[in-house]
């Protein structure tokens, strides 16, 4: 007589018994619980079938779509400066008096700030404390107004016309100059914008696909895969970017390099984080905060100043403004925002870095003691 799983059945020449082959012992099932090389596998993912399988992903790219265009366009819809900073070069009198014009143009628009000389006046703006500097027009002499091309047509277009509006009731419109002009190959300034885009998307689905690709990865592989993606990619865009591309930046190849490839480091860490924390609600986690809240506060296109309140402060938080600025500062503006820039980037990979650590460590401890 064969007993198969409780079921006794008669044994003769007519019996057929179908038994699965035994399973072959690897070698890794032969060691002992604690030498066992334990993966660093990405979140189980969770089937859905029926009716939450029709309604979850609409439900979930419908919300995304929601926060994108809500987001997008109430940075974008009408761009206003917030608080712009601006000199005037002249009395205190004479900063009043352009302040209470500038006012009429753009209500809560410019925060006004008195320099002494045309020289101190020139340097701020040079290194970004302010977004332009206005000398009042002196006798038969008409006023100027200095600034930095290198923040973009939109900045440019704002300054002079509130500063022309500013000046109409007393004086013809001030001459404008030009100081800081953007690069022969970034006319209309905005290839920083495009390049950290481009960084923090490609961040974006290395972080995602590190997990698909190669789900049995353990840390130590996983980060030195974050380290060569982000290495390789600063040197990717410094090369594009640079003289050797279309002189789109003029910084240094190897200062667009690093801060390139740490911005690439804290968007794929930032996702891989995610990832590992959230599960399968990561990938969208992650495009909210990286791909739209992070692009929309960049300051790529137009500086913090000119977003809603509620937005501003992410600027300067996120991996994407933090290197954007930086790469503003050390191609234009004598390194405005490099090092803080640099500093935001550094405590956004250690950050993740740590996290993902203890993710696998806890891992690793419950793994023992279910083989214990």
């Amino acid at each position: 007589m064969f007993y198969y799983f409780g079921y006794q059945a008669p044994y003769n020449s007519r019996t057929v018994l179908l038994m699965p082959p035994p399973t072959p012992l690897h070698h890794a099932d032969t060691l002992p619980a604690t030498h066992k090389a334990i993966p660093d596998p990405a979140p189980e993912p969770h089937p859905r079938s029926g009716l939450k399988g029709v309604l979850l992903p609409v439900a979930v790219v419908l919300a995304i779509g929601t926060i994108f265009v809500s987001v997008y366009l109430a940075a974008f819809h009408a761009p206003r400066p917030n608080d712009l900073p601006v000199a005037v070069v002249g009395t205190t009198a004479d900063a009043h008096r352009v302040e209470a014009g500038l006012e009429r143009a753009i209500s809560g628009g410019f925060d006004v700030r008195t320099y002494g000389d045309e020289a101190a006046a020139r340097q701020a703006v040079e290194h970004r404390e302010v977004y332009a500097a206005y000398l009042p027009s002196r006798g038969q002499q008409g006023g100027k107004l200095l600034y930095a091309g290198a923040n973009g047509p939109s900045v440019t277009g704002t300054l002079t016309a509130a500063f022309a509006q500013a000046a109409a009731q007393d004086s013809p419109p001030p001459v404008a100059q030009d100081i800081l002009a953007a690069s022969a190959g970034d006319t209309r300034g905005l290839s920083v914008f495009y390049a950290a885009f481009g960084l923090v998307l490609a961040g974006y689905l290395f972080g995602m696909m590190t997990y698909q690709a190669a789900p049995a990865l353990r840390f130590r592989q996983r980060i030195a895969s974050l380290t060569l993606f982000g290495a390789l990619g600063g040197i990717i865009v410094a090369l594009l970017a640079g003289d050797t591309g279309f002189s789109a930046l003029p910084g240094s190849f190897a200062g667009t390099a690093a801060v390139t490839a740490l911005m690439a480091m804290a968007a794929g860490g930032a996702t891989m984080t995610i990832v590992k924390w959230t599960g399968s609600a990561g990938a969208a986690i992650a495009s909210v905060i990286l791909l739209i809240f992070g692009n929309a506060t960049s300051g790529g296109v137009m500086p913090p100043f000119y977003l809603p309140d509620w937005l501003h402060p992410l600027s300067g938080v996120l991996p994407v403004g933090a290197g954007v600025r930086a790469l503003q500062g050390m191609s234009y503006f004598r390194d405005d925002g490099l090092w803080s820039g640099l500093a935001v980037l550094a405590a956004w990979i250690i950050a993740c870095v740590a996290l993902l650590y203890l993710r696998d460590t806890r891992s690793a401890h419950k793994a023992r003691l279910g083989t214990a």
